[in-house]
C-alpha cells in the first residue's frame, strides 16, 4: 500500500479497527443471508418428502421456494463482494492520511427493504400453501359429500388406479355388491382384512376386498395370455387412509394388458372393475 502523504498525519489505530469492524460485520450479514437462502431452498423439498411420508396426494407446487432461497443467497454473495470492495477503499483513504469519509446509509436500507419484502412474499406463500393442504380432499372434517370423486394415477408403474368415495368403507362395499349383482356379475370373495386384524388383536382401518368375475369374460383371456390367472378374478380394493377418505382401488387395464400380454381384442374383457369402482364411489 502506499505510504501516507506527505504532511498529512496518519491514520489512527482506532481507524483501522473501527474499519475492519465494520467489514465483518457486512460478512457476517452476507454469511447469514446465504445460509438463510440455502434453508428456504430447501423448503419445498421438506413440504414434498413430509407429503411422501404422510401419504398426502397434493398438487401444490413448492418450487417458489427455489426461487426466494437462490435470490438470497445471490444478495448474501453481493454483500460479501460490496463489503470488501468498500473496504479496500477505506484503508486506502486511511493509507494515505485521509479522514474515512461518512459512507452512505443506501445500501443497508436497501437490504432491509429488500428482506422485507422478501419475507412478506414467504408469508403470503406459506399462507397459501396452509391454505391448499386444508383444501385437499378427505381434511374437509365430517362432510363426506365435500369429498370429490377423483383418480390418482398409477403409482410408480404398479398399475394400480384408486377413485375417492363419496362413502365410508361399509357403504363402498355395499354399493359395489349391489353393482355386480345388478349386472350378473358372480362376487366370488370378500375379505375382510381389518375384520380378521381386529380377530387377532390387531388394529387397522377399514381395509375390504372383494374378488369378482365372469367365466365368460376372464376364460377367454387366460386361455390367451395363461399367466393372466394370477392376477384374475378381477379385484377392487375399499380401504380408509390415515386422514379418514375412503379409496376404491384396483388394477389398471393397460397395466394388466401390458403384462401378460393381452390381446387389444380381449382389454374390454378385464375393463370391468374400472366402471365399477365409479359407480360404487360416485
Amino acid at each position: 500500500m502506499e505510504g501516507p502523504a506527505e504532511g498529512k498525519p496518519q491514520a489512527a489505530l482506532s481507524d483501522y479497527l473501527a474499519a475492519e469492524r465494520t467489514l465483518l460485520a457486512w460478512v457476517r450479514t452476507g454469511l447469514a443471508l446465504m445460509g438463510f437462502g440455502f434453508v428456504v431452498a430447501r423448503f419445498g423439498l421438506f413440504l414434498q418428502e413430509l407429503q411422501t411420508v404422510q401419504k398426502v396426494i397434493s398438487a401444490q407446487s413448492y418450487g417458489q421456494s427455489l426461487w426466494f432461497g437462490t435470490a438470497l443467497i445471490a444478495v448474501g454473495v453481493i454483500v460479501n463482494l460490496f463489503a470488501g470492495w468498500q473496504h479496500a477503499r477505506l484503508v486506502r483513504d486511511l493509507d494515505r492520511g485521509g479522514v474515512g469519509r461518512p459512507r452512505p446509509a443506501a445500501p443497508a436500507v436497501a437490504i432491509a427493504l429488500f428482506l422485507a419484502l422478501v419475507g412478506l412474499a414467504m408469508t403470503i406463500y406459506l399462507i397459501s400453501v396452509r391454505d391448499s393442504a386444508h383444501a385437499t380432499p378427505g381434511n374437509i372434517s365430517g362432510n363426506k359429500e365435500e369429498t370429490p370423486v377423483t383418480s390418482m394415477a398409477p403409482i410408480a408403474d404398479h398399475g394400480i388406479i384408486s377413485k375417492a368415495s363419496n362413502h365410508s368403507v361399509d357403504e363402498t362395499v355395499e354399493k359395489l355388491k349391489g353393482v355386480l349383482q345388478a349386472k350378473g356379475v358372480t362376487l366370488f370373495a370378500l375379505v375382510d382384512h381389518s375384520g380378521e386384524a381386529e380377530k387377532a388383536g390387531l388394529k387397522m382401518r377399514p381395509t375390504k376386498l372383494l374378488i369378482f368375475g365372469s367365466p365368460k369374460g376372464g376364460t377367454p383371456v387366460m386361455v390367451a395370455s395363461p399367466s393372466a390367472a394370477i392376477d384374475l378374478p378381477l379385484k377392487i380394493l375399499v380401504w380408509e387412509d390415515s386422514a379418514g377418505r375412503v379409496w376404491a382401488s384396483y388394477n389398471s387395464p393397460s397395466y394388466l394388458q401390458q403384462r401378460h400380454s393381452i390381446p387389444q381384442e380381449l382389454l374390454q374383457n378385464i375393463s370391468v372393475a374400472e366402471a365399477l369402482a365409479a359407480k360404487a364411489t360416485e
